[in-house]
């Protein structure tokens, strides 16, 4: 809202301009929906992986190495039944080493991506019955079964059997896995201890 309001305002003070010429009119239209329910995300562990601490040997010298999964409990808790959609904001943005798609875990020396990790949702459950997780790539035009959350899609959940489109959901819980990869070892300057340095937002929007 607070970005478009000087676009709109430049709009109407310009309509408002004295001139020598005829003035000719277009509709400016604001739209939008409240919605009657909210939700509340959480995750569990403070929403933390943790690698612990890494030596430069335990890295593949010429292919990334994937470190153990970490998994933690994603839980949605709406006022009532509401629909909604889950992405995610990468803070490390054009860091990540592997895929676009993923998540960055910072630079070293400014110049050598150290990695990516990518994030998928699993068994989930809505209202105490088993769901399915389902992605769109086009804005929700569209939609499939995929694990996959993150930035580059929108993630919602369906009925396991029937159409794959989004459903109402009032409670939610998955299993959150963080998957985690090191760029090769022969791409990175080793000389110091480098951070894993990942960092995203989750997302949740109202459908």
């Amino acid at each position: 809202m607070e970005k478009n309001t000087p676009a709109a305002l430049a709009l109407l003070l310009a309509a408002c301009a004295p001139g020598a010429f005829a003035a000719s009119n277009t509709d400016l239209s604001v739209k939008g929906i409240i919605t009657p329910a909210s939700c509340t995300p959480s995750l569990s562990d403070g929403g933390i992986v943790d690698h612990g601490k890494l030596t430069a040997r335990d890295l593949h010298p010429d292919k990334p190495t994937s470190l153990q999964a970490g998994e933690m409990l994603l839980e949605v808790q709406c006022e009532g039944p509401t629909f909604f959609t889950l992405t995610t904001e990468d803070s490390r943005a054009g860091s990540s080493a592997i895929n676009p798609a993923h998540h960055g875990l910072g630079m070293v020396n400014d110049d050598q991506k150290l990695g990516s990790v990518a994030f998928g949702l699993f068994d989930p459950v809505a209202d105490n019955l088993p769901v399915q997780t389902i992605l769109s790539r086009d804005g929700g035009a569209t939609w499939y079964p995929s694990s996959y959350l993150g930035h580059a899609a929108l993630t919602a959940f369906a009925a396991p059997s029937g159409p794959t489109t989004p459903m109402a959901l009032q409670t939610l819980s998955a299993r959150l896995r963080a998957f985690t990869m090191i760029a090769p070892a022969s791409d990175l300057t080793l000389l110091d201890e480098i951070p894993i340095d990942g960092l995203a937002v989750m997302q949740l929007k109202y459908w």
